[in-house]
């Protein structure tokens, strides 16, 4: 055989072999078809479905499958999980999740995914979906059918969480209304079959613009998705889609062609009765003829005339009717009930008032200051509006919905006990009257009494003002759109537009009116129809006669709309307005660009302790954030540009050059008129911080690598006091050209222009003390403690606490440390505690009230003598008295003698709960972060009336370089390689390409000299630069503090290819760890192994024999160059605190 023919032969065959699949695949949909249609149990249908399945599948003999929902799993004969799966997720309108599996228990060859094919993915998904829509056709109409009470998915008692999950509670708290929005409108039609000729289809498209109107307002109720509409022309291909996958809608657009459409709605509902059916038809005048011929097989009749709106109508329709239960239930939502029997009328009034609903949720959610996401969310909350054809419908939907029903617009002719009744609309109201006094109901006909109309409210369908009409109605007795106050005679008083001027015109409005809209609960209904839900629900329960006087109503309303508003709006973070920052617990934000990593976390914070209950986990303190804007970082950006200052991303020039030129710059106008209005409510000293976009973020956290100014804010002259807060401002922006900035950016691998400023304004915390202004206490606290002793673990964390600004603190200065869960042990000896105790303090210099910026960060502040704080009075609560005669400390300043600063009232005998505060804290930050993490804090210590001291929380940030997937089998290392063993370390993982060790020389050290250090390891450090080589870097005392005697006064741009840094203990240099400063949190945010060695011994040890021994790259002053012929390898194990250098 040749080998065209063989390859034909092959050809034939394939196309045999795929036609094959193609009918088992076929086979199987139909053989699922059938089963649903039987109508059986879930758990039966389910069953059978799953046993059928692995027929469609190539290798039958080999092929397994289950489906799993609602916890129950439903498994073919001698099921068996292996690797070779296809999986399909589905999800129910009652949020119920399940999936459909199909394994192979053996390999066979890979095709288009894994062994499977395309067509078999297609199949699975088919059939997940045609399961969930068995399974929403179930949950749909029994919610269509029932009249009893209202179902409830799931088990409240289910979603209670263990007091451990602090976040989860937080979001529970603050997310309440968001979710509650979520929640609702869970049945969405996805899928609608579309059945009509071209012709009509061309119509639907082009004039009607269906996809326009349709799909772009389905688009914006249902946020995620839009419903796809599949086409078919003839009965042929509307077998075959209805076949091929479950729709949610089937819609027949009725042409000229009458009975076919009858006959092919009939055969699907013989197959798929759970799917809704609709006619559309082409005129009114096709209504007789459906009126004489309406088939069983149509749910519903709806009349096109040429505007594709009441295709929305229809959508909507059927959700409504279905999600009604769920979002009563769940949102209080209103009903609006439309009693009509007329197709051509229903089809003018649903896409009427389906449009004024939805322009009445539109314009409100303007009023709400929130997110984008959460106004849309709130369009979910739109009254729920249901179509019933006569009588006793309408009946079984006031019954159930009774206390949901927001008006009812009713015919008057219909149907009543089987027979068209000429006052059906007339007994209809009656009834609601009888039943419900209050609510609105309006009859449409062309035949009321005229005395009727003129005491009720009355609609004359044929008129040519009919849809003003209606919409007047809506308004005037539903609550949408404004509020119109009114007199006893329902006359015009006032019109509030908005939940503000509502009210502000409650305060003065007349007695009568509040009576007149009281009696007719028309506060309650305009609120609901706000989507203010919670507060309609506050109001709802109350009568006028529930009050005394009309006093009493009054202060109740204002009552509640400020508690409203208090509840809502605490801790938001708000765009900036003078009213916003008179509540201060709110954070204002001016400009809409990012907040920076700094503002981010701050506006986080805000949110947390203002929306976390906290007096359930502390009490006796008041746990706040100062007072607080935020300066987004485009205004920087218009700062920049403005002042043609973009050049400096790559110009060289001094930076004391730079700052010169940035002070003489122009901030924008705009910016200029808020921080006016902004200077008129902060009167304390100010805070100008920075806020970069990377500055605190999680995974580039740049800790006091930027300026921050703070200012007396204390001249009379409020234009003096502007200047200096445009100065402090243009500093902090000046400051991300500096040089450490420029290194500290290189060294993460950024570019300079890449990075933006935002700036924090915040009051400082503290008290004025004669002519000085400071806190009783500043302080760090991190969630991971390095060095634990006792029984301290590491996840217990601990705190550093001075007496003055956090500035002492930051810098690493000497400073109290202790562990938040135990905070009666010492970690210190006595004499360290003495010897190591603070001395000095900052303070803002209130006699300083014109400042140079120009001097630094400092120009505002002064350092002064810890007596200073003893004569202030401010030591009280923080500080002992060493008694060095009998070796002890004596708590309190009664007693003669050195001070120490301990805190011992607070610590050991709870003046106020701070170490619980921050443990706390610690714990809740730590858990919405996701990572250990640092905060900085500021204490009053003056009581309140209820006793409580105020701990203020100044800013969150991760902490970066604690990772503990590496561990260190010793067993493996021979010993005699080690040139160093630490039991106190940070780091994680394996280095292994160093070779160079730059190192103090002991034997020349003189700790005076310090600052000639820092200069010479910066020059020996540009050299490592150039040459690209990571070094180890070895010394005494604490790298990068700002006190000389303890330790080398280097900043990071200084040090900045050091891999490895070793700090050693040395006489006369205590090894306090770092871990309370900048510098040590930008060195571990690096993933620079950080080591201490405080004294020798057999677990910590440095072999300076073997460093010794290594040749001499150079020499300086005070430090040696050494270089290993091989590279070294340093090991980390971040778990067990432990770290080797070996050499090889």
């Amino acid at each position: 055989m040749s080998d065209h023919h063989l390859h034909q032969a092959e050809d034939i065959n394939k196309l045999m072999q795929q036609t094959k699949e193609r009918l088992k695949e076929l086979a199987c949909i139909n053989q699922t078809t059938a089963i649903i249609k039987a109508g059986k149990s879930i758990d039966e249908t389910l069953q059978q479905i799953a046993d059928i399945m692995p027929a469609a599948w190539q290798y039958p003999e080999f092929t397994c499958a289950r489906i799993v929902f609602d916890m129950n799993e439903y498994r073919t004969k001698d099921f068996s999980a292996s690797n070779w799966q296809l999986t399909q997720l589905f999800t129910t309108i009652d949020n119920k999740s399940g999936r459909v599996e199909v394994y192979y228990s053996k390999e066979f060859v890979t095709i288009d995914e894994g062994p499977f094919m395309f067509e078999e993915r297609q199949l699975i998904n088919n059939l997940a979906a045609m399961i969930a829509g068995y399974l929403n056709s179930i949950t749909a109409l029994r919610i269509i059918r029932s009249t009893g009470e209202h179902e409830v998915f799931g088990d409240a008692e289910s979603l209670k969480t263990s007091h451990r999950k602090l976040l989860h509670k937080f979001l529970n708290e603050n997310n309440y209304s968001r979710d509650l929005y979520h929640d609702l409108m869970p049945f969405k039609v996805k899928e609608i079959l579309l059945v009509g000729t071209l012709y009509d289809a061309y119509s639907i498209e082009r004039e009607g613009r269906f996809a326009d109107y349709v799909l772009g307002e389905y688009r914006q109720l249902n946020l995620t998705f839009t419903p796809r509409i599949t086409g078919a022309s003839t009965p042929e291909e509307v077998y075959t889609q209805i076949q091929s996958k479950h729709y949610d809608l089937v819609i027949f657009f009725i042409g000229i062609e009458k009975k076919i459409p009858i006959e092919i709605s009939q055969k699907i509902k013989e197959k798929y009765p759970y799917i809704p059916v609709f006619f559309l038809l082409n005129n009114n005048g096709d209504i007789a003829y459906y009126d004489e011929n309406k088939p069983e097989s149509v749910d519903r009749i709806f009349v096109w005339n040429g505007e594709s709106s009441v295709f929305f109508a229809m959508i909507k329709n059927i959700e409504d009717k279905i999600n009604v239960k769920n979002d009563t239930r769940v949102g209080l939502v209103r009903v609006i009930l439309v009693v009509e029997d007329s197709a051509k009328f229903y089809s003018k009034l649903l896409p009427l008032l389906y449009k004024v609903v939805m322009e009445q949720t539109k314009s409100i959610i303007d009023d709400v200051k929130a997110d984008e996401l959460y106004k849309i969310l709130r369009l979910r909350a739109r009254p729920k509006i249901l179509l019933a054809n006569d009588y006793e419908e309408a009946i079984s939907v006031i019954e159930p919905y009774k206390d949901y029903l927001q008006c009812v617009i009713t015919d008057l002719k219909y149907k009543k006990d089987g027979k068209v009744n000429d006052n059906a609309g007339y007994e209809l109201m009656n009834y609601i009257k009888s039943n419900l006094l209050d609510l609105p109901v309006c009859i449409q006909s062309s035949e009321i009494e005229s005395s009727f109309q003129r005491s009720h409210a009355c609609i004359n369908k044929n008129s040519d003002n009919y849809e003003n009409q209606i919409v007047t109605f809506i308004n005037f007795f539903v609550g949408f759109g404004n509020f119109v106050f009114r007199d006893k005679d329902g006359q015009q008083l006032a019109v509030a537009r908005n939940l503000k001027e509502f009210e502000s015109y409650i305060q003065v409005i007349s007695d009568e009116s509040l009576i007149y809209h009281a009696r007719r609960n028309h506060f309650s209904m305009w609120l609901m129809a706000r989507g203010e839900i919670n507060l309609a629900r506050l109001l709802n329960p109350y009568k006028l006669e529930d009050f005394r006087t009309v006093v009493d109503l009054r202060k109740f309303l204002l009552l509640q709309i400020n508690e409203f508003r208090d509840e809502s709006q605490r801790g938001r973070l708000l765009p900036f307005d003078e009213s916003v920052l008179v509540d201060e617990r709110n954070v204002a934000h001016i400009g809409q660009g990012a907040l920076g990593g700094k503002g981010r976390g701050l506006a986080f914070v805000n949110t947390l302790i203002y929306n976390f209950d906290f007096d359930t986990l502390v009490e006796n303190i008041n746990i706040k954030t100062p007072r607080t804007v935020i300066i987004c970082v485009d205004v920087f950006d218009d700062f920049m540009e403005e002042n043609n200052l973009k050049e400096f991303y790559t110009q060289s020039i001094s930076f004391e050059e730079l700052r010169r030129v940035f002070k003489e710059a122009r901030l924008p106008r705009y910016l200029v008129r808020q921080l006016k209005i902004i200077l008129k409510h902060f009167t304390k000293p100010l805070a100008v911080r920075s806020s970069s976009l990377l500055e605190d973020s999680l995974y580039q956290p740049f800790s006091g690598i930027f300026e921050t100014y703070l200012i007396p804010n204390n001249h009379e002259d409020v234009d003096i006091r502007l200047e200096q807060c445009m100065d402090a401002i243009k500093m902090v922006y000046a400051s991300l050209f500096s040089d450490m900035s420029r290194g500290y950016i290189e060294a993460v691998n950024y570019k300079l222009e890449e990075e933006k400023m935002g700036i924090v304004l915040q009051e400082v915390v503290g008290n004025r003390f004669k002519d000085v202004y400071y806190p009783h206490i500043s302080g760090v606290g991190q969630s991971f403690n390095y060095y634990p002793v006792a029984y301290m673990q590491p996840e217990d964390g601990f705190s550093v606490m001075a007496v003055g600004l956090g500035r002492y603190v930051v810098e690493g200065e000497k400073a109290y440390r202790y562990c938040p869960k135990y905070p009666r042990i010492d970690i210190n000896s006595l004499k360290d505690q003495y010897k190591d105790s603070q001395v000095h303090f900052y303070a803002v210099d209130l006699k300083k009230k014109k400042i140079d910026i120009l001097e630094g960060e400092e120009a505002g502040l002064i350092k002064l003598d810890i007596d200073d704080a003893e004569r202030h009075g401010a030591l009280k609560h923080c500080a002992s008295v060493y008694d060095i005669d009998n070796e002890r400390i004596i708590p309190g300043l009664d007693a003669n003698g050195p001070r120490i600063i301990n805190f011992a009232n607070i610590l050991k005998f709870n003046y106020s709960p701070i170490p619980e505060t921050v443990d706390k804290i610690l714990e809740i930050v730590k858990e919405a972060m996701g990572t250990p993490v640092e905060i900085e804090y500021a204490i009053d210590l003056n009581k309140d009336e209820y006793g409580k001291t105020n701990f203020y929380l100044l800013q969150i940030k991760p902490l970066i370089g604690n990772a503990s997937d590496y561990e260190i089998d010793e067993s493996k290392i021979d010993r005699s390689h080690l040139i160093l063993r630490s039991v106190k370390a940070m780091g994680n993982g394996v280095i292994e390409n160093i070779s160079d060790i730059i190192y103090i020389d002991l034997n020349h050290f003189d700790k005076s000299k310090t600052e000639t250090m820092a200069s010479e390891i910066s020059q020996l450090n540009d050299i490592m630069k150039a040459e690209d080589r990571k070094y180890i870097l070895i010394g005494p005392g604490r790298w990068g503090t700002r006190d000389k005697w303890i330790g080398v006064p280097v900043v990071w741009p200084q040090i900045s290819n050091a891999k490895v840094i070793v700090e050693l203990g040395f006489e006369g240099f205590p090894l306090d760890p770092s871990s309370g400063s900048h510098f040590f949190h930008n060195v571990t945010s690096m993933n620079v192994g950080y080591m201490s060695i405080p004294t020798t011994n057999s677990e910590q040890f440095i072999d300076w024999e073997k460093i010794n021994g290594l040749e001499v790259v150079r020499r300086t002053q005070f430090f040696v160059h050494a270089r290993s012929p091989q590279p070294l390898i340093v090991k980390m194990d971040g778990k067990n605190r432990i770290s080797l250098i070996i050499n090889q």
